[in-house]
């Protein structure tokens, strides 16, 4: 009697680990595909309640600039490359949001030089190389915003959505640091590996297994970043049929073509300007991924960041900026954003 005893309690205690690691019912699941073939996406409400509960409490309150749009006057600030069409009142507006989005410690001279001997800020000198970055960084947004509405929507990122309060953003990558597989987010364009044939002899697939591996390292990490499965995306019979794929593979391949663009239009020209500190173990430079603006949620910050009403986000890069020709810096041309 005494053994059995024992034994009952070493079952619950079994039980009891097994439960903690698993969800508790009820939880939501929803269809993303054709019905009876398992196309589901499952997730606990409390979870997402608390999360999202807890995003809220930290994302910066800021009213957005709605006011005079009048272009602030050439020469009323020095070395605007990049936002000199918008008015003075929602250039200073954007310059303190920015401050809450990225360095609400560090503040303005996170960005901004200061005489060591006086304590003087230059806001015009771009000997911090920061400044440098946050200019590239914001024609990285604009054009995101632009050009790829399509990925993001029409609100749009904004610099809180990869910062979050943060100098430098969570998630990123380097050269070595992480899977080959996100070369795909910069210069590898293989990532179909599939045949569409089912017998051998019928064709020719010259795909390398190396190529193959890559391609799983991809899908995992879109898969891990945005916190689903891979039938988010795709129809686990048909992996490569795009008519029997949810709306989500078309919006993902937008964000790899989105990514790649970013990468190569903003983060790639900035290589010069990275301090040693910010290289990767191969000398290169940070790089974004789906992981940087999702973090683990199939939209960033469940959509509780809205940059729709900041046109400083939206407009396109000033085109009479109130600097010389000579000192503006050249912006990369986007690349279109295309259908699979």
């Amino acid at each position: 009697m005494r053994r059995s005893h024992g034994r009952n309690l070493g079952i619950l205690g079994l039980v009891l680990m097994a439960s903690a690691a698993c969800e508790r019912p009820p939880v939501d699941h929803r269809t993303v595909g054709w019905r009876g073939i398992g196309m589901q996406e499952i997730e606990n409400p409390r979870s997402r309640d608390a999360d999202s509960t807890a995003l809220a409490a930290i994302i910066p309150v800021l009213t957005p600039a709605a006011v005079d749009t009048e272009p602030m006057a050439a020469g009323t600030y020095e070395n605007v490359q990049v936002l000199g069409n918008l008015s003075e009142i929602e250039f200073n507006l954007t310059m303190a949001a920015i401050t809450q989005w990225v360095s609400p410690e560090e503040g303005c001279t996170y960005c901004h030089y200061v005489d060591p001997e006086t304590g003087a800020v230059d806001m015009a000198s771009d000997d911090v190389y920061t400044k440098v970055v946050s200019r590239q960084m914001f024609r990285m947004v604009k054009e995101i915003n632009r050009e790829w509405s399509s990925h993001v929507g029409d609100a749009g990122v904004s610099c809180y959505t990869c910062h979050q309060g943060q100098p430098v953003p969570q998630y990123y990558w380097h050269f070595g640091d992480e899977p080959d597989g996100l070369r795909h987010f910069l210069d590898r364009d293989d990532i179909r590996v599939q045949s569409t044939w089912a017998i051998a002899s019928e064709g020719e697939n010259d795909v390398t297994t190396n190529q193959t591996w890559y391609t799983y390292e991809t899908m995992i990490h879109i898969s891990n970043s945005l916190g689903v499965t891979c039938t988010y995306c795709h129809q686990s019979s048909r992996w490569g049929d795009w008519e029997e794929s949810p709306p989500a593979r078309t919006q993902a391949l937008r964000g790899i073509r989105m990514v790649r663009a970013s990468n190569l239009g903003h983060m790639l020209p900035l290589e010069p300007e990275w301090p040693a500190e910010r290289r990767g173990e191969m000398g290169d430079g940070p790089k974004i991924e789906c992981l940087t603006c999702h973090q683990e949620r199939n939209v960033p910050q469940y959509g509780l960041i809205d940059g729709e009403g900041w046109r400083a986000l939206h407009l396109p890069v000033a085109v009479n900026a109130p600097v010389s020709e000579s000192q503006a810096t050249p912006v990369p041309a986007p690349i279109p954003d295309g259908t699979p």
